[in-house]
């Protein structure tokens, strides 16, 4: 009896003992999201200085959590590849793709996702920040390194947004993204499962693959500029000026550089488990259905979009279809398939519900907004 009851209580502790050890794992971590929200807690009653101190949080933050769509399937199916090799040439792609816009719409580096032709906005930019616009960043740093695919744009434009039509335009252009995304990779990796079967067997590539991949993987990274480009440069002035404009490129090309050096850490592992998906070929197939997608979608409207859901339409909509085309016996695979979609989307929706949340606690209009509606 008493056995079973040291058992019992060492097994009700677990789940205890589980949390200390992610603390004493994440210390570092924790000990730096810590320092950040007191920065920002001290920060927050000096307009140009939350400014600056939020823009600092999400160009690594939004950067991070975003490396899993536009970077990821980059970074995985070139392992083998030098760290800085790979940074030189999304960071260049980064910087040409940033400089056209701040020239050609007259400081505005968004594509107009912020600014609208008129010069009014749905994300208007704050004389003095709240506590929630700060931390928002680090929320999303937090997501991250739980290995949630959250979207950056719900949760860092919502707490900007000046009422609840700013976050509606954006979820339901997302959710039909979302699904587009996953119909069109459904049918293209099922209606050529057994052609990709076929000759794409070998694990030896051509090195034409290699410069298609890179072309596409490039197209991809600079379109994800023009859609989530917004999501970090919320924070500064719509129009920005030289000095603004130069500290703004510097420093995401820098945070860059530093996810490659960590090969996209923590996040990075929710490619990494999808089927193959370190191969060059099938990584270039993926990144080929996503921009085609993020170039519709680019064009149609200038509402902000979640990439991240368009992304996870995409994987999700492979993994189904490969495990249904297989010939393989039983259901396994086909159970891990749809567990590991039904995970990635349950941490966007959460990601959904942080940013709502947040957006609330930020701005009074969409408080009550959201209360009569309920009401």
């Amino acid at each position: 009896m008493a056995k079973g009851s040291k058992f019992q209580r060492s097994d009700r502790s677990r789940p205890y003992l589980n949390v200390l050890d992610f603390m004493v794992q994440e210390k570092t971590f924790l000990s730096l999201i810590i320092v950040g929200i007191i920065v920002a807690g001290i920060s927050t009653g000096y307009g140009r200085a939350a400014m600056w101190v939020g823009f600092f949080f999400a160009a690594y933050a939004a950067v991070a959590n975003d490396s899993i769509q536009s970077l990821g399937t980059f970074i995985e199916s070139n392992k083998n590849k030098k760290w800085w090799v790979l940074w030189l040439f999304t960071g260049g792609i980064f910087l040409a793709t940033v400089t056209f816009s701040w020239i050609y719409y007259d400081g505005d580096v968004t594509y107009q996702r912020l600014l609208n032709p008129d010069g009014t906005s749905n994300y208007p930019h704050p004389e003095q920040f709240s506590f929630f616009q700060v931390i928002a960043p680090l929320v999303l740093l937090i997501l991250t390194r739980l290995k949630m695919p959250v979207s950056t744009t719900f949760l860092l434009l919502s707490v900007f947004s000046a009422d609840t039509s700013g976050i509606t335009s954006v979820v339901w252009k997302s959710w039909t993204g979302y699904i587009m995304a996953f119909i069109l990779s459904f049918l293209v990796w099922y209606l050529s499962y057994n052609f990709i079967k076929k000759y794409f067997k070998s694990r030896k590539t051509h090195v034409g693959w290699t410069i298609v991949q890179w072309v596409v993987s490039g197209t991809l990274w600079a379109v994800w500029v023009m859609q989530d480009g917004a999501n970090i440069a919320v924070f500064l002035p719509r129009e920005q000026t030289l000095t603004q404009f130069i500290i703004f490129a510097l420093s995401i090309f820098a945070g860059l550089g530093f996810l490659y050096y960590l090969r996209g850490d923590k996040i990075q592992e929710v490619v990494s488990e999808k089927v193959r998906i370190s191969d060059i070929r099938a990584a270039t197939l993926v990144d080929l259905t996503y921009v085609i997608l993020l170039i519709y979608k680019l064009f149609i409207s200038t509402v902000p979009m979640s990439t991240t859901w368009v992304f996870l339409g995409i994987i999700g909509g492979r993994e189904i279809a490969i495990s249904l085309a297989r010939n393989k016996k039983g259901k396994k695979h086909r159970m891990k398939a749809g567990r590991m979609i039904f995970k990635d989307f349950s941490y966007a929706m959460i990601g959904l519900f942080v940013s709502v949340a947040l957006a609330a606690a930020a701005n009074q209009s969409i408080r009550d907004q959201i209360i009569d509606a309920i009401f």
